[in-house]
C-alpha cells in the first residue's frame, strides 16, 4: 500500500506542478503582450466629417468643410502685435457677398446678413464693417480688424506677402 500512496504523491505533485508552469507561462504571456492603442491618426472627424488636425472646420455658410484660416483674417485689436495667429478671426463671405461666415477662435462660427449693398453684415450685437479692409465690431467696440487679404498673414514676417 506504500507504493500506491507514494504513486498517487507523485501523481498529484506532477499534476499541481504542471498546473503551476502553465498558469505562470500564461501570466508571463499576459505581460509581454500589450494592447495596442486603437487610437487611428487622422480620426479626429467631427460630427460633420471635418478633420480637425488637417484644419478644417464646418462651414454653416457653404455647407462644407472648410480651412477657415484661408479666409480674410482679422487680428485681435486688444492684441495687435501679436505672432499668434489662433487669436485671430477669419470671415468667408457667400458668393452674392450677401452673408459673411465668421470663425472666433475657440467659438462656433456665426452667419452675418446684409441688407444691400455697401451696408454693413449683422448678427445680433456683431457688425463687419467693410473700411480700409473690414472691421469686426460687438456691441460698438471694434474688436478685431484686418486688411481684407486672404490667408495667414502674421505680423513682423519678413516677408510682406505672407507667401514662402
Amino acid at each position: 500500500m506504500n507504493k500506491k500512496i507514494i504513486v498517487a504523491l507523485l501523481f498529484a505533485i506532477a499534476l499541481v506542478s504542471c498546473k503551476l508552469s502553465d498558469d505562470t507561462s500564461k501570466d508571463a504571456a499576459k505581460q509581454k503582450i500589450q494592447p495596442k492603442d486603437s487610437t487611428i491618426v487622422g480620426a479626429d472627424q467631427d460630427e460633420n466629417g471635418c478633420l480637425a488636425s488637417a484644419g478644417y472646420t464646418w462651414s454653416k455658410l457653404n455647407k462644407e468643410c472648410v480651412r477657415a484660416f484661408t479666409g480674410i483674417q482679422l487680428n485681435p485689436t486688444k492684441n495687435s502685435s501679436t505672432e499668434d495667429v489662433t487669436l485671430c478671426a477669419y470671415v468667408l463671405f457667400n458668393e452674392k457677398a450677401d452673408k459673411a461666415e465668421i470663425f472666433l477662435p475657440d467659438e462656433k462660427s456665426f452667419i452675418l446678413k446684409r441688407n444691400g449693398e455697401g451696408k454693413s453684415w449683422i448678427f445680433d450685437d456683431y457688425q463687419l464693417i467693410a473700411k480700409n479692409g473690414y472691421i469686426l465690431t460687438k456691441a460698438g467696440v471694434t474688436i478685431y480688424s484686418g486688411d481684407g487679404q486672404i490667408g495667414n498673414k502674421v505680423t513682423g514676417s519678413d516677408n510682406p506677402d505672407g507667401q514662402e
